[in-house]
């Protein structure tokens, strides 16, 4: 369970929270409304997002209830370390799609007494642990999983499932693109998906045709 500490200043350290799930869960909702809460306790505050995220604005996190804050774009993690001197939080969003260098840069700033939260997907779209997230949730103090719902069982969902072929592992989208899954439905679609792959393999193979000079085809 996450408890929301406040800044002590006579503690010399920080700490990190770490914010994790599947599309859909609320993740960015969440880091948002933590942040706006320092902001409003007039600590100073900055966010950063990978460069590559700019599905709804190039300077803003927004959340897909359209809940906004405004964010600083960087190409690497190393740009926050650099960017992040006096500050007395540290928002990060789609932390996935950052170099491993996010997890020394987090805890360096922890380390400086800043307050590091953390948002992003803890697996990809196969299910399997994604980019530097594990070893920020193993440094962290806090995490926090947030859960979607699933759209075929109405159960919790922890897993985003892709619906398109494209096997690239970074692919920004939305619901055209991805729907989050429980983890039998999650499994039944994967299954699902092999059995066409082979089936759409099958079919390509081509059926050699008879050889016309062969005897027996020529014997009426």
């Amino acid at each position: 369970m996450f408890l929301e500490n406040t800044v002590n200043h006579k503690e010399q350290f920080g700490w990190i929270e770490v914010i994790c799930g599947s599309m859909f869960s609320g993740k960015t909702e969440e880091l948002i409304r933590r942040l706006k809460r320092a902001q409003f306790a007039r600590q100073k505050v900055e966010i950063f997002k990978p460069i590559v995220d700019t599905r709804y604005h190039e300077d803003q996190v927004v959340s897909h209830d359209e809940n906004a804050i405004r964010s600083t774009p960087v190409p690497a993690a190393a740009n926050i370390r650099l960017l992040a001197d006096g500050c007395d939080v540290v928002g990060i969003d789609e932390a996935q799609f950052f170099d491993d260098e996010i997890v020394t840069v987090c805890n360096d700033l922890a380390n400086k007494g800043i307050r590091v939260v953390v948002a992003g997907l803890d697996m990809d779209f196969k299910g399997n642990p994604f980019g530097p997230m594990p070893d920020l949730m193993a440094t962290a103090e806090y995490v926090t999983k947030v859960h979607a719902i699933c759209t075929r069982t109405g159960n919790l969902a922890n897993y985003s499932f892709r619906k398109s072929d494209n096997d690239n592992l970074v692919l920004l989208g939305e619901t055209e693109e991805y729907e989050p899954l429980s983890r039998a439905a999650f499994f039944k679609a994967q299954l699902k998906e092999k059995v066409r792959k082979i089936e759409v393999e099958a079919e390509e193979v081509p059926v050699e045709a008879p050889l016309n000079n062969n005897p027996l085809n020529n014997k009426k």
